[in-house]
């Protein structure tokens, strides 16, 4: 079209045909997402698409190719390409070996408890390893107890979040990785009302009599009132954690858990496994230490324990939104050992080359989502749920992790259309910094029983205006709730 003309009535014509055909485009793009366009027009950045699986129709689009920061359900990925690489019932082996020989009731020797990058690896499993070594009549170990993070640990991090916990947190979100890591690698401690009112409050460790790490306790009990506590987990120059608790509890009232992540979770382990070791009366002669060297080839297996297979991992995982385990399984699928978040984004992004059809570009830093620089587009993330659709021995298990509103386990999402909330499966995203992030991505089912897959995502331009969950999830359920009624 040649839009040069030399006379300035011509040329404002031109530039209103212009405009109008510009109008038509926009809305062509925003087809079946208009209350998602509502918000585009406030200065969000936006990508949209839905479509039907079983016919491929795109039921709507809103610059489907935008490349977006998708926060947690970049979740999705990691899901995707752990059921890819391991099927259903992957389980990760952690194992004490030994470099020494059993004499007596003695282990002349070290104890290495080889860390597996198992992301789901409990207190209760190390119960079970211990338990093992008393089966072989094991009551003292000459040699040192070591862990070892030798898969990866401790790995360095690339987010403000995670970064900042190397000295302080009140979150257990923003735990550090390590493939010899417990308990998520967090903190746990219950807190308990005092003997009588005004007395300081009972505190007791998750597992045990007393906490593992230290506290300073400044929770009061009181005779009526509000129960109210803030925990802060504090790191000392010496490496020491100490969980700072502070607040009230009413006297009446149950036990609070609290879970603070941990600075340095392969020592957290080591002290973890400590304490299993003196419960169960194994003395220990030598030190209790963290070592980045693999066990030796020919070292002797005393004790395993399989963890819950990949499919329990990621029920939970996908539920909860849990980054650790999120980034404990991107580490695992690296091709190299030790490996770090590069080589885990590496292997998340070889995985959508070669196994997603018709993805388009993407950028996934982790696999949790805390990274702000990840990016993917709804068109992506809706060729990604297209492919595990088409996978019958996968996507049950696949789908399983994912939310319905109506009874999912997190009531934020509990939002929009009675018809949206039972008919859909989501994950969502969120991220406040450096700009307000809303994600959301999963499968729909139509009135008639059809299989559709969606994705919307929201990145704002700048720290303001803050975007709330109502409005999102409000917007993306008036979309939806139509695309279901009338498929």
């Amino acid at each position: 079209m040649n839009l040069s003309f030399g006379q300035g009535g011509k040329r404002w014509l031109c530039w209103g045909a212009l405009a109008a055909l510009m109008g038509v485009a926009t809305l062509s793009r925003a087809a079946g997402f208009p209350a998602t366009a509502e918000l585009a027009h406030e200065g969000f950045r936006v990508s949209a698409e839905a479509r039907l699986l079983d016919s491929g129709e795109t039921l709507g689009s809103l610059t489907p190719t935008n490349q977006l920061t998708p926060a947690s359900v970049s979740k999705l990925y990691i899901a995707a390409a752990a059921l890819d690489r391991w099927g259903p019932q992957k389980r990760f082996t952690t194992r004490l070996v030994t470099n020494g020989t059993v004499s007596g009731h003695t282990l002349q020797g070290d104890l290495i408890l080889e860390g597996a990058g198992d992301p789901g690896l409990t207190s209760e499993d190390y119960w079970s390893l211990v338990q093992q070594l008393r089966q072989r009549d094991i009551e003292r170990i000459s040699g040192r107890v070591l862990v070892s993070q030798w898969r990866f640990g401790p790995v360095d991090c690339i987010t403000t979040d995670r970064c900042r916990a190397r000295e302080r947190s009140r979150h257990a979100y923003d735990a550090r990785l390590t493939s010899a890591a417990v308990d998520f690698a967090t903190w746990c401690v219950r807190v308990m009302p005092g003997s009588r009112p005004g007395a300081e409050a009972r505190v007791s460790g998750c597992f045990s009599a007393a906490p593992l790490p230290r506290v300073a306790n400044h929770v009061k009990t009181v005779s009526s009132g509000k129960t109210g506590i803030s925990a802060e987990r504090v790191t000392a120059d010496n490496g020491e954690d100490t969980l700072v608790l502070s607040g009230q509890i009413d006297s009446d009232t149950w036990p609070r858990t609290i879970y603070r992540s941990g600075s340095h979770p392969a020592s957290q382990s080591a002290a973890t496994f400590q304490q299993r070791l003196q419960e169960a009366g194994i003395a220990l002669d030598g030190p209790v230490a963290v070592t980045n060297t693999p066990p030796a080839d020919d070292a002797r297996p005393l004790a395993t324990v399989d963890g819950k297979p990949l499919q329990e991992l990621l029920l939970r995982m996908l539920n909860y939104s849990n980054n650790f385990m999120a980034d404990t399984l991107a580490l695992d699928l690296a091709d190299q050992q030790p490996a770090g978040l590069n080589d885990a984004s590496a292997a998340l992004e070889q995985f959508v080359a070669r196994k997603v059809p018709d993805h388009g570009p993407v950028s996934l830093a982790s696999g949790s989502g805390l990274t702000p620089q990840s990016s993917t587009s709804a068109h992506g993330l809706v060729a990604l749920l297209t492919s595990m659709y088409r996978q019958p021995a996968l996507f049950p298990v696949f789908v399983a992790g994912m939310q319905v509103p109506d009874n999912g386990p997190m009531h934020f999402i509990r939002r929009g259309s009675d018809l949206f909330q039972s008919h859909v499966m989501i994950k969502t995203g969120t991220l406040n910094e450096p700009v307000p992030v809303r994600a959301i991505a999963g499968y729909f089912r139509t009135e008639s029983g059809r299989w559709g897959a969606f994705a919307v995502m929201f990145n704002g331009r700048a720290a303001t205006p803050y975007l709330n969950w109502r409005k999102t999830l409000t917007a993306v359920s008036e979309d939806l709730t139509p695309m279901i009624e009338n498929h």
